[in-house]
C-alpha cells in the first residue's frame, strides 16, 4: 500500500470517530443548583460489557492462527 493511501486511511478514520462521537449531555437544573435528586445506578451497561473476555480471547486467538498461517506460507 502506497504511503499516501495509508494516510488518507488514517485521517479518515480519525475523523470519522469525532463524527460519530457521543455529546455528554448537561447536567440538570436541580444538580447544578445543589438539589438532592434522584440517586440511580447510572447509565445502563453496554450489552458488548458482558462479553469483553471473551471478545479478549477470540481476537487472541485469531493473532496467533494468522501469525501462524502467515508464516506457513512464507517459509
Amino acid at each position: 500500500m502506497k504511503t499516501i493511501n495509508k494516510l488518507v486511511l488514517t485521517l479518515f478514520l480519525f475523523v470519522m470517530s469525532f463524527a460519530y462521537a457521543e455529546e455528554i449531555p448537561p447536567a440538570p437544573a436541580s444538580a447544578a443548583r445543589g438539589g438532592t435528586g434522584g440517586g440511580g445506578p447510572g447509565a445502563p451497561a453496554s450489552p458488548i460489557d458482558m462479553y469483553v473476555y471473551v471478545l479478549s480471547i477470540v481476537a487472541i486467538a485469531f493473532i496467533i492462527f494468522y501469525t501462524r498461517k502467515y508464516k506457513s506460507v512464507k517459509a
